[in-house]
């Protein structure tokens, strides 16, 4: 029983040496504006969504390239004698959730007052080799 434990931990622990994970949080850009450009990434080769990203006038998509360009290292990292570009990366998942909002008041006629929501996300990218 002990073995067999120690086989499905070294397979999972094989599974995730070729997964790498980035995440960038509290970026103050509205989520639906950075959705925008994550869903033109989502599911693409790791070089062609840099290069994708290098062209796009959207500012998300210069925090996009510098997060891929994060999770490439991260995988460099865990898989030292491998090289980035024979391994294949492919953009598995990439997520955008929303994070804290900071409320303004800014004055309206007739001494009101209107509620000025500044959003903000988290983006959490996912690489794998696809092979």
């Amino acid at each position: 029983m002990g073995n067999r434990k120690k086989l499905a931990a070294e397979a999972r622990k094989e599974a995730r040496k070729k997964v790498a994970i980035a995440k960038l949080n509290n970026v103050p850009t509205s989520p639906r504006k950075m959705r925008l450009v994550a869903d033109v990434i989502r599911g693409e080769d790791v070089l062609k969504a840099l290069a994708m990203l290098k062209h796009m006038p959207q500012d998300a998509a210069r925090r996009l390239e510098k997060l891929v360009l994060s999770a490439i290292a991260n995988w460099q990292a865990k898989n030292e004698d491998d090289s980035a570009d024979d391994a294949n990366l492919v953009v598995k998942e990439i997520f955008v959730d929303s994070a804290r909002m900071l409320k303004r008041l800014r004055p309206a006629p007739q001494g009101r007052a209107h509620r000025i929501r500044k959003r903000s996300n988290h983006v959490t990218i996912i690489l794998d080799s696809a092979k």
